[in-house]
This record gives C-alpha cells, structure tokens and sequence, in this order.
C-alpha cells in the first residue's frame, strides 16, 4: 500500500500525518507532495523523514494506491488526471467535485456504500461543518424522516487554513502590544474580538458559498429531500467549529429518544446535563475526532421540532480524519487493496 498526501506542508496535510500515524493506517510507504514554496520540507512520520515533492505533470504517482488531496479546488482541478491516471484513488477535500453527478461525496457514518462507485477514480470529502452535522443528523433519522433543518454555525478560524489560525492569533497579540489590530489578510474584517456572519463568497441569492454547500451537500450525503437553511459565521474558536442546530422531524420525536440515538451513533459523544450546565464547548472538541452533541431539547416553536449543539475539530473530523475513514472503509471491503 502506497499513499500520498498532496499539500502536506498546510494544516489538514499535517494533521493527516498525524492521523495515519495514531491509527496504524496500513502502509507500506508514503509520498508527499506540495507546492513550489514546500517543495523540499522535510517532514517525521513514523521514525522516518519525508522530504516534500514539487507537484508535477508526471508519473509521479505511477504506484500510488490513494492520494489524500487538500491543496485547494484549483490544484484538484489542475491535477486530477495527473494523480488517477494509473489507478490512484483520489480523496479529494476541496469542493472542486463534490456536486458532480460522477462523484460520490461520502461521510463513512453515514453513506459508505457510496465510495464504492467512482467512475472518476474521485471521492470527494465534503465540507466541514455539513460533515459534522451529518453524523450527528443520521441517527435522528433514522428514528424519523428529517424535513427541516435550521442551522446557526460558529466556525473557528482553521476552516481558512494555518495561515488564518496565525493571522487569528497575530490579531490578538497586535491588541495587546498596540491597542488596535493591522494585520487583515485572511477574513473580510478582523476577527480577534469580533464575528464575522460570512463564509465563503456570496452567491445570487445573498447565501455565501459556505450555506448553499451546507444545503447541497446534506440532500446528496442523506440521498434526501432535506430543506437546510444556514446561516455560516466565523468566529475566534481557533480550530472547532460547533452549530446549532433546528430539526423538524415527519412524526415527534422524545428528547429522550433523540439521546438514545446519539448514544448508540458512531463518531458521536453525548455531553447532554443542562441542569448541571454540562454541555460540549469547542475548546473540549479540539483534537478530539467524535462530534459532540449536546443542549438537545424540544423547539418550543415546532411541535415536530428539535433543537441541539454540536462541536467538533474542524480539521480532523471535518477533514483530514473523515478521508482516512474513507480510505479505511474501503480496505476493510476490499475495494482499494
């Protein structure tokens, strides 16, 4: 088993080292690839140190059996047939073909199956907080069909990369040291202190990119007639993402079912006593791999309705980890090597 990981050198390529590392991923040799300004690095995995290939058109992934890929949607698009062309299976974390018809967009918890037919040699990861809320929505309905869902998001600075986690706490530090904030680089407007309600650019019907993925994605991973409405915010969490989440069920559903649900649910953690102001925050979340789910209560304005938080580490569950599971479910079915 031969794997690579392009984009190594950025913050979900770092973290997938360190996830194939803690999972015993099995392996028997790793290739990483990056850009012109990584090219070189030199990275420890495993006692062994892996110097970082520049990302050619060439043969280069000859005897690649998966390619994990998170160097942006352009980079995919460039070198898709460059990295499948002798077979590789590409897991893709950018939104460059999550909406293709040819491409399975897959979260292991919940649509496995789905990885199984790729035409393309692609399965596309999807994005982070729809992964996140998938998890946690799959056990609910499977108790009663989900019609609606209402979500609030609260994104944490890493969904926009390392550079944004630094630029997050430079922001800070400027505070402390000036009084006011100079660096401006990665967000619309500074973000230390602050919360900026847009991810992603705007789209025609004044949705940013970050809510229509969020309703897309849903109905193409749940293969359901969902109707999502989001509304995406960034804030100063420095690397968890945690939403609250509204649910209309087809039938009622008991708060106490809902628990039972999640109990039972893989790659969910129950963290649920209000009366004892227990409930998960995203600082817990971080560099945890399970969504946690928490504040599940009755909505008082929807007599079929649930009303929940969740929280998880946006660039392990919402990335690096949910590819690995890919990768992982297909060894175990035999549809990889």
């Amino acid at each position: 088993m031969k794997v690579a990981i392009v984009g190594a050198s950025g913050a979900v390529g770092q973290e997938f080292l360190r996830i194939l590392a803690e999972r015993k991923f099995p392996m028997d040799d790793l290739v990483l690839f990056g850009s012109q300004r990584s090219a070189g690095r030199k990275y420890s995995f495993m006692g062994k140190d892996y110097e970082v290939k520049l990302l050619q058109h060439n043969d280069d992934f000859k005897d690649i059996d998966v390619a994990f890929v998170s160097a942006g949607g352009g980079t995919s698009v460039e070198f898709v047939e460059t990295i499948t062309k002798y077979g590789a299976v590409m897991i893709d974390n950018s939104s460059a073909f999550r909406m293709d018809d040819d491409v399975p967009l897959v979260v292991p918890e919940v649509n496995p199956e789905d990885a199984l037919k790729r035409p393309r040699g692609i399965i596309a990861n999807p994005n982070c907080t729809t992964i996140m809320m998938v998890v946690v929505l799959e056990p609910i309905e499977k108790l009663s069909h989900i019609k609606r869902i209402h979500i609030s998001s609260y994104q944490s600075a890493s969904g926009a990369g390392a550079s944004a986690m630094k630029e997050l706490e430079q922001q800070y530090k400027e505070i402390v040291e000036t009084g006011s904030v100079k660096t401006i680089n990665k967000f619309p407007h500074q973000l230390a202190y602050n919360v900026i309600p847009q991810i992603d650019v705007m789209t025609p019907n004044d949705y940013t990119k970050e809510e229509m993925k969020m309703y897309n994605e849903t109905r193409k991973i749940m293969h359901s007639d969902v109707k999502t409405s989001a509304t995406c915010v960034r804030v100063s969490s420095l690397r968890s993402h945690s939403e609250s989440v509204w649910i209309e069920t087809e039938k009622p559903l008991s708060v106490e079912a809902v628990r039972k649900a999640i109990v039972a649910a893989p790659g969910c953690t129950l963290k649920d006593d209000p009366q004892q102001y227990v409930y998960p925050m995203p600082l817990e979340s971080a560099g945890k791999d399970d969504v946690y789910v928490g504040r599940i209560r009755k909505d008082l304005a929807d007599e079929n309705g649930i009303t929940l938080w969740l929280t998880g580490d946006q660039i392990r569950k919402g990335a690096a980890l949910n590819a690995v599971q890919i990768a992982e479910y297909l060894i175990k079915v035999g549809n990889l090597k």
